[in-house]
């Protein structure tokens, strides 16, 4: 990227749409002057620069949810800029993953059949119970128990409930499949914690190979 040819506005800043690179869902809209932007590709993480504080500031440098950056494009006129993420936890202040989290358009057809990032949120929350479930043990949690029995216990009630799951759908009983693929996803976090494996790589390989695929 030549910083030369982008197009800065009158007051030296350029507005950057951060987007989650594995969900595409628009995370926030914020703005880089040119020193920002240059430790942006330095460090591969996001750099934005404040407008009211009139500063530099580092996503995530306090609240630990950075971005780190898997690429960056330039719009035809060179005076946008789109940021492509691997976010560590919610781009928006008040804890949702995206800032753009406000419907204008409410049809209730329309929210049924569109998937929205927010929908997802529930995993992400599933996977830090179960990481401190791990740590605490608290007594009489199901999720404790499967950590102590360890991870034979895990793989079998990992395989158990895959099982189910094909019963389920062999038997075209959507409700029993709805039921059967929620424990076998719960399961699986599990396992993926027990052997200290985030969720997010399992999403990254996912993007690899969706942009693979695109080439």
């Amino acid at each position: 990227m030549n910083i030369e040819k982008i197009k800065f506005d009158a007051q030296g800043l350029i507005p950057a749409i951060v987007q989650d690179a594995t969900t595409k869902e628009v995370l926030t809209l914020a703005y880089m002057n040119r020193t920002s932007l240059e430790k942006s590709i330095e460090t591969r993480e996001t750099w934005f620069y404040s407008r009211s504080r009139q500063e530099l500031w580092h996503k995530g440098a306090t609240s630990g949810n950075t971005q780190t950056i898997v690429d960056m494009k330039l719009d035809c006129d060179r005076d946008a800029i789109v940021v492509l993420v691997h976010p560590a936890g919610p781009a928006c202040h008040t804890g949702a993953i995206s800032c753009f989290s406000e419907r204008i358009f409410k049809e209730e057809e329309r929210m049924k059949k569109e998937a929205n990032l927010a929908d997802y949120q529930i995993l992400i929350d599933l996977e830090q119970i179960i990481d401190e479930r791990e740590k605490e043990r608290p007594e009489g949690a199901y999720t404790t128990y499967l950590f102590t029995e360890g991870v034979d216990k895990i793989l079998k009630k990992v395989g158990e409930e895959a099982s189910e799951v094909i019963i389920a759908a062999k038997n075209r009983d959507q409700e029993e499949l709805k039921w059967e693929t929620s424990d076998l996803l719960y399961h699986l976090l599990v396992l993926l914690r027990e052997q200290e494996l985030p969720f997010k790589e399992v999403l990254n390989v996912l993007q690899e190979r969706h942009l693979q695929k695109e080439k």
